[in-house]
């Protein structure tokens, strides 16, 4: 038991004697307080701060419109955007956007309180998962992995689908592999995980559309057609080999079964109300995004291994160690790092064939990653001297990166004519470094504070190194938690200053007028949002005015426009009024 408490909370030198810690030891011994310990913390990182920025465009305010015209009109079953159907999205999450509000009002910290519950809600379950794989250790270095690198923690901050959507498909491949174990369980049992996989699954299904399904049938057909296959070469016994995998397609057929059953819980109900065009329509919409680039988010074919190296630091520091050299791989853990290795390239492959490339579409990474991340770590000990100068070197470039980018951003904000030239063909861009953002200079002390954390860590890990201490661990990941909490806190502001606030500005100016806001030149709905957006019948719209906003580069075009009054510019956006109302 001593080992439990060694990588615990419990083992800091603050809370007192030996004797009082090893009192809470045995009392932590006969209930697991851990869980109480990650969710404090997780709380702690997670739910303040959440409206310290507004919404950003598109996908943030996109979801948290849809919420707010579903409290205005009281409709639940069918999403609206603009107050026209929106069938580009399932409601479920949708759903618990609508429950925030009720309870905080139509803001910010509404819209993204969902995906903090989700942080939490993730991250207890890793630990439960991981301590039953192999223990206290390795259930409490996956929560480490996960919930401490930058982007996972910037997601569960966030206002978007895909944490909720993650978390959905992730625990119905747990509960699948549940299913898949060869033991002599009774049937019922068997069939009790794959009824709990399924209906995650069409959870799934609810929040995002069928991709969800798609990437757990693709994870499910890749990995059981390995395993086919190497049990056929090793064993020569390919008629038992094709039991075993025909045995698991029917159980694929009984989960899929299940997965169908729970979906239709509304699309069913949607088609029997509505008939079947948000269906088609929705099935047309996603098949036009894999296609075709969404809006400009395109980008070359490894865009989303380039994120994931630098955006999911440290763990994806740690997670390459376990795709590459010589490892001890752990007793219990062979099998379910098999399907977390599959599930990795699925989704990283599977969105790097996809045209449209935006960050959030390889998220679902993060939770195989940070499995295999915490095995390393958990491994450490044990791993050999080329180990160390691959995390020693990788983290000193990507944490060599965020050092440098928090270090130096204070100082061009506050000159930041010395990148004006850079944009010198965007007068756009120009227009929005015009905004008015008060740099202190103190900012910088992000980027000091991490380079303590991240040198500390580098000593730690430096070739020749033996052993990387629990400790060392907890620091140099918990520091990286409080490093991106306060880069949430005092940059990201102000970067929302240069990008949107003039527009939002102006949204809020209006949300007391009942008045119609349209955006020239590119797509928005912060005008929706922000402005309360209210709705107005078609008889009626002459009866007010409507406000034009567009980008510098567009004056000339809205200039020529005699309907339209110039009202004033600002940090690259130009405002119109319509010149009457009728």
């Amino acid at each position: 038991m001593k080992t439990y408490f060694r990588f615990s909370i419990f083992d800091l030198q603050f809370l007192g004697s030996k004797n009082f810690r090893s009192a809470l030891a045995a009392i932590n011994n006969r209930y697991d307080f851990n869980y109480i310990l990650i969710a404090l913390v997780a709380a702690f990182f997670y739910l303040p701060f959440l409206g310290n920025v507004h919404l950003f465009d598109w996908d943030e305010i996109n979801f948290a419109e849809c919420a707010r015209e579903a409290v205005a009109t009281k409709n639940y079953m069918q999403l609206q955007i603009n107050y026209a159907p929106f069938w580009e999205k399932p409601p479920l999450y949708i759903w618990l956007q609508i429950i925030s509000m009720r309870l905080f009002g139509v803001n910010e910290y509404a819209a993204r309180f969902p995906d903090a519950i989700c942080g939490i809600t993730t991250l207890l379950s890793v630990y439960h998962i991981g301590k039953n794989l192999r223990g206290v250790r390795l259930g409490l270095l996956w929560v480490l992995c996960l919930g401490c690198s930058v982007l996972p923690f910037l997601y569960f901050k966030s206002g978007i689908i895909d944490p909720w959507f993650n978390l959905f498909i992730f625990l119905s491949i747990v509960h699948f592999i549940e299913a898949e174990k060869k033991t002599e369980q009774a049937k019922k049992l068997i069939n009790k995980k794959l009824i709990i996989a399924g209906i995650f699954c069409g959870l799934a299904i609810l929040t995002k559309g069928p991709v969800g399904y798609l990437l757990i049938a693709l994870t499910w057909f890749f990995k059981s057609a390995i395993s086919y296959q190497l049990s056929a070469i090793s064993k020569k016994k390919e008629d038992s080999s094709f039991i075993t995998f025909q045995s698991s397609f029917l159980r694929f057929v009984y989960f899929s079964g299940i997965a169908l059953i729970t979906a239709l819980t509304w699309f069913g109900l949607d088609i029997l109300m509505n008939g079947s065009w948000f269906v088609k329509n929705f099935i047309e919409y996603n098949l036009r995004l894999a296609k075709t680039e969404d809006a400009g988010h395109g980008g070359f074919f490894g865009y989303h291994f380039v994120v994931i190296l630098i955006g999911c630091f440290p763990m994806s520091v740690f997670g390459i160690g376990a795709f590459f050299g010589n490892r001890i791989t752990l007793p219990n853990l062979t099998n379910f790092e098999k399907w977390m290795k599959t599930l990795f390239w699925v989704v990283i492959i599977l969105f790097s064939l996809v045209q449209s490339k935006i960050v959030h579409y390889s998220s679902l990474c993060y939770l195989p990653l940070s499995f295999l991340s915490a095995v390393v770590l958990y491994e450490v000990p044990k791993l050999d001297k080329k180990f160390s100068s691959l995390f020693f070197y990788l983290s000193l470039f990507i944490g060599g990166l965020l050092v440098g980018l928090t270090v130096l951003l204070p100082f061009v904000g506050k000159n930041i004519n010395i990148i004006k030239p850079l944009f010198e063909k965007d007068i756009f861009a120009q227009a929005n470094l015009e905004a008015q953002v008060n740099w202190s200079g103190w900012e910088s002390m992000c980027g000091v504070f991490f380079i303590i954390i991240l040198g500390f860590f580098l000593k730690a890990c430096r070739t020749g190194e033996k052993k990387i201490s629990n400790r060392q661990i907890v620091f140099f990941f918990l520091g990286t938690a409080i490093f991106v909490q306060s880069v949430l806190i005092f940059f990201v502001p102000h970067i929302e200053a240069y990008t949107q606030r003039a527009a939002i500005e102006f949204y809020e100016s209006k949300s007391k007028e009942t008045c119609t806001i349209e955006t020239y030149g590119f797509k928005s709905y912060a005008h929706l949002f922000y402005a309360q957006k209210k709705q107005i019948p078609d008889s009626l719209k002459n009866n007010y005015y409507t406000y034009i906003v567009g980008k510098i580069s567009s004056k000339k075009e809205l200039d020529d426009k005699k309907e339209l009054q110039f009202l004033y510019s600002k940090n690259g956006f130009i405002f119109y009024r319509s010149r009457q109302v009728f």
